[in-house]
């Protein structure tokens, strides 16, 4: 009979429990203000949050899915167009592309490090796919906390004259070559859901951008479009962090350098237990800093080392089950590159994400590395 899981996966309530005392100060001066949309909590979450990214503005939205619908928008990006990304990521990439009206076109991924592969990107910019609007946006996936090969692909988003959009909704902190992700394209999306890196007690998002032209369409097209109170200049939607997640999210930003720290702890212990098996490590690209959303071995025989790991109390994910392509919403529906999105499904067969949250305690991790060296 297996052991009840005493490592879970993920633990979002323990990350409210450690900051406890300062989040409840910060609701409860967000809840005294009176102001509880667009106010000053908001507004001063924005300031530190571009100045700890290193970017010129950071606009609040209500999640993660809506920041990339916003940043499309902000460069026209709709109807007509088609953006490029990959169906090894969270369904909500490919939902905000068509949320605008614009065609997805999937792009595999490459092999060891499951980001967006460069060459085939460089090859559907160069040939394009018949029957296709003109791609006009790449929306490049960091996951799992770790940069795309941005080295390879802003140059060849360059050449075609091609928006690069950076998906950093697993990356806060991440960087590349000493750069935190969320600096180096067009612009940037971030999800503040209760589980990424800075999370939220609910939802919540951000676009963040070094345009001041784009950053002020943003910040109007989250609220109808108004520049003036209660006058649209154009359509816009209601996506608006409120006042109670963004005074949670400056205190949890006052933390995310450290915690992060504790997760390449983490990470680096779970190295060491892997050392000894069959089962490799996550491979980490040359010149980033891996800020470890999720550590994610990769593993034939899944099934199998998931229920061994549960025998020994430990939980585990899958991230992602099933790419977005053969999903029955988009299967035989969108549009995929040369490649056909190959090396993608036989990732999706064979990913699993070990526990990992900054407040995982030593003896759990220590029990999560005892399990793995029995593998």
């Amino acid at each position: 009979m297996n052991e009840p899981i005493t490592v879970p996966q993920a633990n979002p309530g323990a990350g409210y429990r450690a900051l406890q005392p300062e989040i409840d100060a910060a609701v409860a001066r967000a809840l005294q203000s009176g102001w509880y949309v667009l106010g000053q909590e908001g507004r001063a979450f924005e300031a530190d949050f571009a100045s700890w990214l290193g970017t010129g503005a950071a606009i609040g939205c209500g999640n993660g899915t809506d920041a990339l619908a916003l940043a499309l928008r902000a460069f026209d990006i709709g109807p007509g167009a088609t953006v490029a990304t990959v169906s090894h990521t969270a369904v909500a990439t490919v939902a905000a592309i068509e949320m605008v009206g614009a065609t997805p076109l999937l792009l595999d991924i490459e092999p060891r490090l499951f980001t967006l592969d460069p060459a085939e990107l460089d090859a559907v910019l160069t040939h394009p796919p018949a029957g296709l609007p003109p791609i006009r946006a790449v929306i490049v996936v960091h996951l799992y906390g770790q940069a795309a090969d941005l080295d390879a692909i802003l140059p060849i988003a360059r050449r075609h004259g091609v928006i690069v959009i950076e998906d950093c909704a697993q990356a806060h902190g991440a960087a590349l070559h000493g750069r935190r992700l969320g600096t180096l394209g067009d612009v940037a999306t971030f999800s503040f859901y209760p589980t990424k890196n800075l999370g939220a007690l609910g939802d919540g998002g951000a676009v963040a951008t070094n345009d001041p032209v784009r950053a002020s369409r943003v910040a109007a097209l989250r609220q109808y479009g108004w520049r003036t109170h209660y006058v649209s200049d154009e359509p816009g939607i209601n996506s608006r962090l409120d006042e109670l997640q963004a005074a949670i999210l400056r205190v949890r930003l006052g933390h995310l350098d450290a915690q992060n720290a504790r997760r390449r702890t983490i990470a680096a212990a779970y190295d060491m237990a892997l050392a000894g098996t069959a089962i490799a490590p996550p491979s980490r690209r040359d010149g980033a800093e891996h800020v470890f959303h999720l550590y994610v071995i990769r593993v034939t025989e899944r099934d199998a080392v998931q229920a061994q790991l549960r025998a020994a109390g430990v939980g585990s994910g899958i991230h992602y089950p099933v790419p977005v392509h053969l999903q029955p919403a988009y299967r035989q529906r969108v549009a995929l590159g040369p490649a056909a999105c190959s090396v993608t499904a036989t990732a999706a067969r064979e990913v699993l994400s070990l526990p990992m949250f900054p407040e995982l305690e030593d003896r759990q991790v220590d029990q999560v590395c005892a399990a793995l060296r029995r593998l």
